[in-house]
């Protein structure tokens, strides 16, 4: 549903002039952190137990930053274990996650690195410094053309 109204030009009349940060489906906690250096926006994202093979980051429709995790394997348990509570991230079958994000206009989406290490997805997105016309602009109004 989200990504029927939010994937769309109408997502900015539900939406602040902030880039908006959807979770579409989640089974585990990718919590997700974003900062911004004069350089770059940088993105550190919690996959404890994700090995760089089972992470996906791409951009799609130009400025939208996709980051997902899937595993279709349980590790370490024996197979006729039975899970009751698994609250500590640990790997159970489908423990998936995926994280969507608006990134803002003036970055270079074809110079993005991702790194993973301890169980952090670091994904760096370069600042563009060149300056790019504005979204808006006022016109002026006359009586005469």
């Amino acid at each position: 549903m989200s990504e029927s109204i939010f994937r769309y030009p109408l997502r900015h009349f539900f939406l602040s002039n902030n880039p908006p940060i959807f979770r579409e489906w989640s089974g585990s906690t990718a919590l997700l952190d974003w900062l911004e250096s004069p350089n770059a926006h940088i993105f550190r994202v919690n996959v404890p137990g994700f090995s760089k093979d089972e992470i996906k980051v791409q951009v799609e429709d130009g400025n939208i930053l996709h980051i997902k995790g899937e595993n279709e394997k349980e590790e370490g348990v024996a197979k006729d274990t039975v899970w009751h509570v698994a609250e500590r991230g640990e790997r159970v079958k489908g423990n998936n996650f995926s994280r969507v994000i608006e990134l803002p206009e003036n970055v270079k989406v074809d110079q993005i690195k991702a790194q993973v290490e301890n169980g952090v997805l670091t994904v760096i997105v370069p600042k563009d410094a060149s300056s790019k016309s504005p979204k808006f602009r006022t016109i002026n109004v006359t009586s005469k053309l």
